[in-house]
């Protein structure tokens, strides 16, 4: 947050004698000044939460504060305890940016007083629309630093660190940021490629945005979103975890779709760290790959790794049009069609485990003896020996391809 918007919120507090707070227009908290006078639950909700309800913002847009260029008072509400405020819009050339609210009921802020309150609130406007501008054009030089073309994402490079936000030889880290629906879908039922956003999903993720630190780098795209996190060490991915983390908590905090439509979930791919700016296309890829294997497996999520994958990283490299025409092994395609869940289960904890039979029977819960029958039942039915090397890999490989056809539960 810009230290000029507390200067503000402060100074319209003094100016008015109430406390103050400054909202985006999603209701979502920029700024509070210290509040010595009683309450309601949407104040308080708004400085703990940080965000405001669905059915508050509805309740505060009905009376037009999204469109007015003037102060707007709204009545108290005593069924829902909700006292009544004077909402300043906060505008800059006929767009609103948000709002600047205090608790009063008509009789404590005198009109004459509210010119200048406006003013202020005006200047938090440019403000606001000035780190807008300035995010989202930073925003394309991001989309330039992952473009196909290698003198695009040079001159992007360079322009980044002409411009004081990363510099060069600075390792960075990139992060992908996607919504899935609700309710998954096997990985070869999809297409190559990610689906749009959500209007709603865009809404949300835009507004956590502003709250990154500014050296964070940040593209909101049509299908994904893209986050470019500096690093102190190229071995330590520790503060694009806690940059990803971040915002994985703010979205879960902000409110739902109205409608009670089902509320999509937020998933994050994090790349292997690179030593440059110039480098950042390869962690993006590892990102939105990394993002698209987590949408069917959800033991990975929310946050995705991708130098954590394993094997998901082979498959993930294969396209998925020939991914989802290739062909499971028949001894693979056996076991799946016995239907029997504990079988399967069984022998990739075994595979999962190196074949090491204390670990998996810990794991499974059972006896030894009973690893040993079913692990015997699972050579009977494929026809493979789980002695051999090679058998060994089809049948892991192939339990790992299931997991991606939706064929085996997750």
């Amino acid at each position: 947050m810009r230290p000029e918007f507390q200067d503000i919120v402060d100074e319209v507090s003094r100016l008015l004698g109430a406390p103050a707070i400054l909202e985006e227009r999603s209701l979502a908290l920029i700024a509070f000044c210290a509040h010595d006078r009683e309450i309601d639950s949407v104040r308080e909700r708004s400085i703990l939460q940080r965000q405001s309800t669905p059915e508050i913002r509805e309740r505060f847009e009905s009376f037009g504060i999204s469109t007015a260029t003037g102060p707007v008072r709204i009545p108290a509400d005593p069924r829902s305890r909700v006292m009544a405020r004077l909402c300043l819009p906060v505008r800059w050339q006929g767009v609103t940016y948000g709002y600047l609210w205090l608790l009063d009921d008509g009789r404590e802020i005198g009109e004459d007083r509210l010119p200048r309150a406006m003013s202020l609130a005006a200047r938090a406007g440019a403000l606001m629309a000035t780190e807008l501008r300035s995010r989202e054009d930073l925003g394309y030089k991001l989309r330039d630093l992952i473009s196909v073309s290698s003198d695009i994402r040079e001159q992007a490079a360079m322009e980044i660190s002409d411009l004081g936000y990363v510099p060069r030889g600075v390792p960075v880290a990139a992060a992908v940021l996607r919504y899935r629906a609700a309710e998954r879908e096997p990985w070869n039922s999809r297409p190559d490629g990610d689906s749009p956003q959500e209007p709603h999903s865009r809404e949300a993720l835009a507004t956590n945005l502003w709250r990154l630190p500014s050296n964070v780098l940040a593209h909101l795209g049509p299908d994904h979103t893209v986050l470019l996190v500096p690093l102190d060490d190229p071995d330590d991915l520790s503060p694009a975890r806690a940059v990803v983390r971040r915002v994985w908590e703010l979205d879960a905090e902000a409110p739902g779709p109205r409608g009670g439509r089902p509320r999509s979930v937020l998933l994050a791919g994090l790349g292997d760290p690179r030593p440059d700016l110039g480098q950042a296309h390869a962690s993006w890829q590892e990102a939105r790959l990394a993002t698209r294997i987590g949408e069917f497996l959800p033991n990975l999520e929310p946050v995705v790794e991708w130098g954590r994958l394993g094997v998901y990283r082979l498959l993930a490299r294969i396209p998925q049009n020939e991914l989802r025409d290739s062909t499971l092994d028949p001894a693979v395609r056996r076991l799946f069609d016995c239907g029997d869940p504990e079988l399967i289960r069984t022998v990739e904890v075994y595979l999962d485990e190196a074949g090491n039979a204390q670990r998996s029977a810990a794991e499974l819960a059972v006896h030894r003896q009973t690893l040993y029958y079913r692990l015997h039942k699972v050579e009977q039915i494929t026809g493979l020996s789980l002695s051999a090397g090679d058998d060994r890999l089809v049948l892991h490989l192939g339990l790992k391809m299931g997991h991606l056809f939706g064929l085996l539960p997750v």
